[in-house]
Order: C-alpha cells, then structure tokens, then sequence
C-alpha cells in the first residue's frame, strides 16, 4: 500500500515545516526545502528527523 495524497497532503517536514514530496522510488519523503529524506517502512512514514537522511538538491 502507497501513501495515500490525502496523507501527503497533510505532511509537512518536521523540522522546517514546508512540504513534502515523494522520492522517485516511494521508500521515502523528501522535505522540498531542507532536502531531508524521511524514510517509510512498512507503509508508515517515520517522521523523525535523526532518522531522515539528507539528499542534494
């Protein structure tokens, strides 16, 4: 099961606050802004930002 867009929707990155945008292989949530990338295990995104790593823009 994906994220759903209603759940993508509401999401926001935990540390700036802006948006989030799936990554291009679904296994995680890229911060649109900051460019941390939150991880999604077992269709759960974990939204901790220890646990994010960071990707280049």
């Amino acid at each position: 099961m994906a994220i759903s867009k209603e759940l993508l929707a509401i999401l926001a990155c935990p540390l700036c606050k802006e948006e989030l945008k799936l990554t291009q292989d679904g296994n995680g949530l890229k911060c649109v802004k900051c460019h941390r990338v939150y991880p999604i295990q077992d269709d759960v995104p974990v939204m901790l930002v220890d646990k994010a790593t960071i990707e280049e823009p």
